[in-house]
């Protein structure tokens, strides 16, 4: 990343990391994958109580555009995920990740949405519709596939 734009995007990673560190929220965290590159950065969200992925930890993928914060990162998980809004290869279907995106959100921002997102899945516009139907039917077997694909017994 050079020039002006890329600098003033390391230092707004910078100010964002530090804000993660000093947060309380526990259930969260983010980090730069090389000290060289604050672009690329793995996070992880905890799923939320009371929801199928109660205290499963998944692992998240950020990358950040030189663009940004006027521009959203692309967003991931790798961690095998079975949710009604993320499609087998991990991408993500969430509203502030696209069109609704603004400059004043950050990483913590993206994290608790997506912790959001595990237990208020949007099943109006699934990536996954075989989840979203199974969510609505039947949460006992949703609870079951979440869990296999989480310990990766099956394919999500």
């Amino acid at each position: 990343m050079a020039g002006q734009e890329g600098a003033c995007v390391t230092k707004r990673l910078q100010n964002e990391l530090l804000q993660l560190l000093c947060s309380t929220t526990r259930s969260i965290s983010a980090f730069p994958e090389d000290d060289n590159d604050l672009t690329y950065w793995t996070g992880y969200v905890t799923g939320p109580q009371g929801t199928p992925y109660s205290d499963l930890k998944f692992k998240i993928s950020l990358n950040f555009p030189e663009s940004y914060p006027f521009h959203p990162p692309k967003v991931k998980f790798v961690s095998p995920m079975w949710h009604p809004n993320v499609d087998m290869s991990g991408n993500i279907c969430l509203d502030i990740l696209k069109e609704k995106w603004s400059a004043v959100y950050n990483v913590e921002t993206i994290l608790l949405s997506l912790q959001s997102l595990l237990g208020e899945p949007n099943n109006r516009s699934p990536l996954n519709a075989v989840a979203a139907e199974l969510w609505d039917r039947d949460m006992e077997e949703y609870k079951k596939k979440v869990l296999a694909c989480y310990e990766e017994i099956e394919d999500c």
